[in-house]
């Protein structure tokens, strides 16, 4: 049975650090971080392919770094500089290789095939 279990979040203020983790029940070949804010679609953040390339949205980059423990099978997500727009909850979610789904750095919402049940990241200013 897969699963995706994250943990790590909470509230910190602004300029503050977080570390996401989800535990994978399976190996992936694409993993990534979304996020959701009242109100607003749910978006990608980061993700990591089976060979270790990653991909950032512009509004993190440089502040976020996604990495992943083989032998664990879990992903991390190190949080840095956290703005208030930062604030959502944050999805652990996992995709399988598809030629047809593109690269691990070009899928969306739609191009992932698992999903954990998120963990809320409240900043505050």
């Amino acid at each position: 049975q897969v699963h995706l279990v994250e943990s790590g979040g909470g509230s910190v203020q602004a300029g503050g650090s977080l570390r996401l983790s989800c535990e994978a029940s399976v190996y992936f070949y694409c993993m990534g971080w979304f996020r959701q804010a009242p109100g607003k679609e749910r978006e990608g953040v980061a993700a990591i392919d089976s060979g270790g390339t990653t991909n950032y949205a512009d509004s993190v980059k440089g502040r976020f770094t996604i990495s992943k423990d083989i032998a664990k099978n879990t992903l991390y997500l190190q949080m840095n500089t956290l703005k208030p727009e930062d604030t959502a909850t944050y999805y652990c979610a996992a995709g399988f290789y598809d030629l047809k789904r593109g690269s691990c750095s070009d899928r969306d919402v739609s191009g992932m095939d698992y999903w954990g049940k998120g963990t809320l990241v409240t900043i505050s200013s």
